[in-house]
């Protein structure tokens, strides 16, 4: 499996922080207010999937929520959804294993 053939489906990590949090029977505001946020608006974002929460915020997710990181975050394989950027990092994660290899012996 390609590592590109992975990616993290905004949608559904929308939709199950929005389960897992009605789980633990938060407020959209009890939640914002525990996560030090200063509006609700981020977690009416993350919950369209318009956007993710950020490192620090998936860790107190998963301390608010019981659970591990890997349970918030839904990852797919690609298909019809695949990022338009995808074929960008494919070449430079290539270019980058290209220049690794090569000089392989420099870096010890």
């Amino acid at each position: 499996m390609d590592i590109f053939d992975v990616f993290v489906d905004m949608q559904a990590t929308g939709d199950r922080i929005k389960q897992l949090r009605k789980e633990k029977h938060l407020r959209v505001f009890d939640l914002a207010s525990a996560l030090g946020l200063e509006s609700e608006q981020a977690i009416y974002k993350w919950q369209r999937g318009q956007c993710l929460p950020n490192a620090d915020n998936l860790v107190r997710l998963s301390i608010l929520f019981g659970c591990h990181i890997d349970d918030i975050l839904v990852h797919n394989m690609t298909g019809e959804d695949e990022s338009p950027l995808l074929p960008f990092y494919r070449h430079l994660f290539g270019a980058v294993q290209l220049l690794i290899d090569k000089n392989e012996n420099v870096f010890v």
